[in-house]
């Protein structure tokens, strides 16, 4: 796919310093990180920090990425540990902090699918709905999810198969 190779020479020329590059490759994935992460139901805010995060977690760690090796599982698979931390770290805070006179907070703004699709999407277990948006909207293979969840092929295969099954229950 020449998606793929035009990433990777992106990533090699990044690793080497190439200042385009990763400019070029911020722009090019932002988009569609972004969306993986609004689509895990967070607020505009936090898919904006998380996608922060992210990109600073890619660039500490950019010498990791091992050259011919698919791109997209690498970065993915960096934006989910991110997400993972991100509120893992929120949650001991909050077991710490005590609020008071807390004020209500508007509902998150999410872009992307209709509200009906969301709600359906919400009905489906974490692993299932992550699998579903890096198949569906972030376009990944089969083989590229595995990648980035640490996963099988067959375990990736088997939640896509299970969450359509439930989302069908859902429409019908």
């Amino acid at each position: 796919m020449q998606r793929n190779e035009e990433l990777e020479q992106l990533m090699v020329r990044y690793q080497q310093g190439d200042a385009a590059a990763v400019t070029t490759l911020v722009e090019t994935l932002s988009p569609q990180l972004h969306r993986f992460f609004l689509g895990q139901f967070v607020s505009r805010r936090f898919a904006d920090d998380l996608l922060q995060e992210t990109w600073l977690k890619i660039h500490q760690v950019r010498h990791t990425y091992r050259a011919g090796e698919p791109v997209l599982p690498w970065i993915y698979a960096i934006a989910r540990h991110t997400r993972v931390d991100h509120y893992r770290k929120a949650r001991r805070r909050e077991d710490r902090e005590v609020q008071v006179d807390q004020l209500p907070e508007a509902p998150p703004v999410i872009e992307g699918p209709t509200p009906d699709v969301e709600a359906m999407l919400r009905e489906l277990p974490e692993s299932q709905r992550e699998v579903i948006l890096m198949l569906k909207v972030s376009e990944m293979s089969i083989e590229e999810v595995a990648r980035a969840t640490a996963s099988s092929v067959g375990s990736v295969k088997q939640k896509a198969h299970r969450a359509y099954q439930k989302l069908r229950g859902l429409v019908a």
